[in-house]
């Protein structure tokens, strides 16, 4: 009784399975939060292992979110839940079949549940290979943004650089990409290139937002991913569990090739991007 009253460090725990791995399960429940009424920011450990604070009437509560990956499709979650300043009298309540703590609680996660499902069948990502990168001159502009808000930094500046581009007369040569520069999961912040391929020649536009830079061909992870771009981070939690996994050592720093212009709107699981993950050079 010691124990559960005072030493137990939650006051209730509800869990579940989820059809997915944890990375897609840490950027929904994000997602999720923003839904509520009034939230503070997801406080991330790992991808299997953040906390988040609920509002609910004049208390907060803590849930304490374990993931663990029983195989490509599927996840155990465990949310242990503490409300800090009622915990003795929610223990003392939980005795008790069915109290407003328990029905409040559950009540959250179905509908947390709810919300992945549906997010679920918005994206697919297809099969993972080893593959090499492209090679290219190309003109880019540099964001840094929430990873959620990458999609909107790339529909800004779609029209921006092309009409630059467009209007000098600089050819094309391939769809744009992203070049991830860096990913930071614990300030939740990603700054990256946003770029066109272009034939280089001696009159290229000069604009102070505008850089221009050579890619080289690297080895990397493959994968092909299909939904709204707001959403393609979800493929590089899978080419990183894949690593991990296969012990293959890889630079965080995804590149993404768009075949499709997001401000054009339509099928949004007819939306194809290539998403890479470079291997690690190793010194021979």
């Amino acid at each position: 009784m010691i124990w559960y009253l005072f030493l137990k460090p939650q006051d209730y725990q509800v869990s579940f399975n989820a059809r997915t791995i944890p990375g897609t399960i840490y950027e929904s429940v994000k997602a999720w939060n923003r839904t509520l009424d009034s939230f503070a920011p997801v406080e991330f450990e790992s991808p299997t292992h953040f906390t988040q604070k609920i509002f609910a009437n004049d208390s907060v509560h803590l849930y304490d979110w374990e993931i663990t990956k029983v195989h490509d499709s599927l996840s155990k979650v465990t949310v242990n839940i503490k409300d800090e300043e009622n915990s003795l009298q929610n223990k003392l309540d939980v005795i008790f079949p069915d109290n407003n703590f328990e029905k409040g609680s559950r009540k959250r996660l179905i509908s947390f549940n709810e919300f992945l499902n549906d997010h679920l069948k918005k994206f697919k990502v297809s099969g993972i290979e080893q593959a090499e990168t492209f090679t290219t001159f190309c003109a880019c502009v540099f964001l840094k943004t929430a990873p959620e808000q990458k999609a909107a930094g790339i529909m800004a500046n779609y029209p921006f650089l092309n009409s630059i581009l467009f209007e000098n007369d600089v050819k094309l040569n391939g769809p744009p990409f992203v070049e991830v520069l860096d990913w930071d999961l614990k300030k939740d912040s990603l700054s990256y290139n946003f770029c066109y391929p272009i034939i280089r020649s001696e009159k290229l536009p000069e604009h102070p937002s505008i850089t221009y830079k050579r890619i080289f061909q690297k080895n990397a992870l493959k994968t092909i991913y299909n939904g709204n771009y707001i959403t393609s981070d979800r493929a590089w939690y899978y080419l990183l569990d894949y690593a991990k996994e296969h012990n293959i050592p890889v630079e965080e720093k995804p590149i993404e090739v768009f075949y499709n212009n997001p401000n054009m709107g339509g099928d949004e699981l007819e939306w194809k991007t290539e998403v890479y993950i470079p291997l690690k050079e190793t010194d021979e």
